[in-house]
């Protein structure tokens, strides 16, 4: 195998954005590198591990979000998010993830996102139930995106032991969490943007039930129709970005003009 390191390197530059991610549930369906390939944009290809590469469908609380200097956005920064998200890499190594869709419970971070950084979100009624008895904690989300397509979500999940560092499974699990940035188009460039945070607290974690149509609508319908191959879940991180880059910089330069002065008589 081949993953990610699980240490986040420095952010190059400063902090443009923070926020605290919890109570995540990470489902994961491993597929083929050319069912993915399509959908990444130019510049990337499918990261793969041991031959395959795998799509995933996460869950979770995205709150206090700061933009420095500024005081956290406590409210207005605070909802639930369900993306649907692909694993790509570039010609420098640089791993991320792509986005294919970002469910989010508030308009307002929408729009933004959606202005700002090109990324795919959308607005949607997004709720989570927490639920701890005898059995352990529950995490239920569930999700229905506002307009006139209105794919919906229902995942039920119930957290168990932590995921030891030297289990068969814990390269996976660091290729599928410890990414440390993301690619997307924008604006006909293909950005890449970096973010840090410390170790992922893992978890394993059973999927009690799963009904969903985010995933067709992301352009894989076959996949929940079957079980996930990976089912981990996490309390959180704190994680911190820094300001999209294109790919190559240069490539987005204007090129010389050269101008040619008349010859001396």
């Amino acid at each position: 195998m081949n993953a990610p390191p699980t240490i986040a390197p420095p952010l190059p530059g400063r902090v443009l954005v923070e926020q605290h991610w919890r109570d995540l549930v990470f489902l994961h369906w491993r597929v083929a590198p050319e069912r993915v390939a399509s959908y990444l944009p130019k510049g990337t290809r499918p990261d793969v591990i041991d031959g395959a590469t795998w799509v995933g469908l996460i869950p979770f609380v995205l709150s206090d979000t700061r933009f420095p200097p500024l005081p956290a956005l406590h409210r207005l920064g605070t909802f639930v998010e369900v993306n649907v998200r692909l694993y790509a890499r570039d010609d420098l190594g640089r791993r991320g993830v792509v986005f294919r869709t970002l469910e989010a419970g508030r308009l307002l971070p929408v729009v933004a996102a959606r202005i700002g950084f090109g990324l795919p979100y959308h607005w949607a009624r997004a709720s989570v139930t927490r639920r701890a008895d005898a059995a352990g904690i529950e995490l239920e989300f569930t999700s229905r995106r506002h307009g006139l397509r209105r794919p919906s979500t229902r995942i039920r999940a119930r957290l168990g032991a932590p995921v030891p560092r030297d289990a068969p499974d814990a390269e996976l699990a660091a290729f599928l969490t410890a990414r440390w940035g993301y690619h997307e188009q924008h604006l006909g460039r293909t950005m890449w943007a970096r973010n840090t945070h410390a170790p992922w607290p893992l978890l394993r974690a059973e999927l009690l039930h799963l009904d969903d149509q985010l995933l067709a609508a992301s352009g894989f319908p076959e996949l929940a129709g079957r079980p996930p191959d990976s089912v981990l879940a996490s309390s959180g991180v704190r994680t911190a970005f820094s300001r999209p880059r294109p790919l190559e910089a240069r490539s987005w330069a204007l090129p010389a003009i050269r101008v040619r002065r008349p010859a001396r008589a």
